[in-house]
């Protein structure tokens, strides 16, 4: 199964989305602004991304500053941040057979596939 973490107001991920449509790829999307993943989850992630936390953030959004995020943060705070503020979470996220991508650019996704 492949899934995407969709936010349909954002040009990069209504792009992913197109792209795997294009592709013949059937993706589970989920709005993960409405319905955001546990801190378990945002582990998973993660590991599936083989990334750390930062690189998972927007850290240009107004919110990272206001919930006292910076570079000193641990990465349970950072976890946290995101499990609790899903805009903070970089997208969109396609994730398939075990392993993740973000589609910036979009076509990043393919290299899942």
């Amino acid at each position: 199964m492949t899934v995407i973490f969709h936010n349909p107001r954002c040009s990069k991920s209504r792009q992913t989305l197109q792209l795997l449509s294009d592709q013949s790829i059937t993706a589970e999307v989920r709005l993960y602004l409405k319905e955001p993943p546990s801190t378990e989850e945002i582990h998973t992630l993660l590991d599936q991304l083989a990334i750390q936390p930062i690189e998972l953030m927007r850290t240009k959004e107004a919110l990272y500053k206001e919930l006292g995020l910076n570079k000193d943060s641990s990465d349970e705070e950072r976890i946290s941040a995101m499990a609790n503020n899903p805009s903070l979470i970089e997208r969109p996220i396609v994730i398939h057979e075990g392993k993740a991508k973000i589609g910036r650019p979009p076509e990043a996704v393919l290299e899942l596939f």
